[in-house]
């Protein structure tokens, strides 16, 4: 009997497991910007073709990527890119909600000073009207994290980043839409710096109001942008 080494079983696997990934990552990335539309059928032979790769990581991603709800790949019939769902948006919304204002008020007292003029700088950089909501979104996340991140535990980080993967799809597309605005960019400056200052009185109920408006604006924002482009 032969038996395979074990390094070269190791080499194989990884290398494979690396395609899937980067295949994976780069039909997400498409999805998540709207490069591939809500309800865009997805046919395994042309992302193959664009993409360079065998069929079988193709289909590989196309399974992650229904279970993130990203896909909907009903049996015998062709994937295709789940639809933007109104309902859903909402739902996620509410639970950012009950979530991050309570985080707020806890994180207010715990926060450094420097901190405050770090995130006021971060925050004027969102203005910038080269820069779209694929190019700050990153440092967005990063800006609304970081006023809640000396209350957070463990356990809440992780569902503020459940909440964000739920939500990028729709924040990406939805605030994208108002890119070619150029009154948004100096409004989400805006708005993003006079979140730091009311942080900066350290009262954690006015922290927690704050808070609240901004998804409570943002999530109406969003909405009346996403309208157009989800049904019902």
């Amino acid at each position: 009997m032969t038996v395979t080494p074990a390094s070269s079983r190791s080499v194989r696997r990884i290398e494979s497991r690396s395609v899937s990934e980067q295949v994976t990552n780069e039909i997400r990335r498409s999805i998540l910007a709207g490069d591939l539309a809500p309800g865009q059928s997805l046919s395994l032979r042309r992302l193959a073709e664009q993409l360079d790769v065998s069929f079988i990581p193709v289909r590989d991603a196309l399974r992650v990527l229904e279970a993130e709800g990203l896909v909907m790949n009903p049996p015998g019939r062709s994937a295709s890119v789940a639809p933007l769902d109104l309902e859903e948006f909402h739902a996620i919304y509410r639970v950012r909600r009950l979530l991050e204002p309570d985080l707020a008020r806890r994180s207010v007292p715990l926060l450094e000073d420097a901190e405050f003029g770090r995130l006021y700088q971060a925050a004027a950089e969102f203005g910038g009207t080269e820069r779209s909501m694929d190019d700050i979104y990153d440092d967005h996340r990063a800006f609304h994290l970081a006023l809640l991140a000396p209350a957070a535990s463990a356990w809440d980080i992780r569902l503020l980043t459940m909440n964000d993967r739920a939500t990028e799809r729709y924040v990406r597309i939805g605030f994208g839409l108002l890119d070619p605005n150029p009154a948004e960019h100096d409004r989400r400056r805006e708005a993003h710096q006079l979140l730091v200052e009311e942080f900066r009185k350290r009262d954690p109920e006015i922290a927690a109001r704050a808070l609240n408006e901004h998804l409570a604006h943002n999530e109406d924002l969003a909405h009346d942008a996403l309208s157009g482009a989800a049904p019902g």
